[in-house]
């Protein structure tokens, strides 16, 4: 199939839950269980998912000898949405010498003696690599957000946290999207749109089946009772952030097997069109294969 119509069927997973201008976004406006009418058993889903992975292994592979490009996937979304085993479905065919996965917990004294992007700006991706922030400098806009009293132990000086203390965060998030676009960074933003009623049911089977027990915390029902403090947090975020360089997806997330098809299919379409190719070698190099080459040749 040409690269043109590869990239056209894509976009059918794609476009309808891309955000590049967030002016008139609104979360309500998405629905946590859409599937684009798709019907499909799990063995043909895993199956079109392993296709979108393998072919991700092999433009990882360029993008690693390239040495070039490089790419940041930022997880964000509520408790059980499956940010890691997406993660982990969708990447697991990638070589691991050129992915990394950073899941950022509660900051150390260290991390909080620095400005609030120091953290994730440190484990921006190398060149050539893939980086994943399962939970990312979002955060700070969102659970800082909404636990006001965290923003307390950031040791900012007073006269610097008014009214307006989110909108400047997210405006410094933006700029610094902004910066790392310009330094080669492919940046996508997912939001795995989970709703509370799919949560509840996730939570539920947490506590029913044994095996999932350690996966259940009660801070995540504690949690679920600022869900409307979130969603208006997550909605503000997305309006501010959400640009052509650095867009969100805003993924259905009710449905497991659909998720990762979206997720893998943004991936593949915004590594597709960098068009990579591996690095030519030139004369010089190619002298020295010649020579490598007569040399085993001698030895056999």
């Amino acid at each position: 199939m040409p690269r043109k119509d590869i990239l056209g069927a894509i976009r059918k997973y794609t476009d309808p839950f891309r955000v590049t201008n967030g002016k008139a976004f609104r979360l309500k406006d998405f629905d946590p269980g859409d599937t684009l009418g798709l019907k499909m058993d799990k063995q043909e889903a895993a199956e079109l998912l392993r296709r979108g992975s393998d072919w991700l292994a092999m433009e990882q592979d360029i993008l690693y000898a390239q040495d070039s490009w490089s790419v940041l996937l930022v997880f964000q979304a509520m408790d059980a949405a499956g940010k890691d085993g997406t993660i982990k479905h969708v990447l697991s065919p990638v070589n691991p010498q050129g992915c990394e996965v950073h899941s950022f917990k509660q900051p150390s004294a260290e991390e909080l003696s620095h400005d609030f992007l120091w953290r994730y700006a440190t484990k921006a991706p190398q060149r050539g690599r893939i980086g994943i922030f399962n939970r990312s400098y979002y955060e700070e806009v969102l659970v800082v957000r909404v636990h006001q009293e965290l923003l307390k132990a950031q040791k900012l000086p007073p006269k610097l946290v008014g009214k307006d203390v989110w909108d400047e965060r997210l405006a410094d998030i933006a700029r610094f999207e902004d910066y790392l676009a310009r330094q080669g960074i492919v940046i996508l933003k997912f939001y795995l749109n989970l709703s509370r009623k799919e949560q509840r049911k996730r939570f539920m089977e947490r506590l029913d089946k044994p095996e999932k027990n350690w996966k259940f915390s009660a801070s995540d029902v504690r949690e679920r009772r600022y869900w409307d403090d979130y969603m208006q947090a997550y909605d503000e975020a997305i309006r501010a952030t959400a640009s052509k360089e650095a867009p969100w997806f805003v993924v259905p997330a009710d449905n497991k097997w659909f998720t990762r098809l979206v997720v893998a299919a943004a991936i593949v379409e915004a590594v597709e069109k960098l068009d990579l190719k591996y690095p030519k070698v030139s004369p010089e190099q190619k002298k020295d294969l010649a020579a490598a080459r007569a040399e085993l040749e001698t030895e056999s």
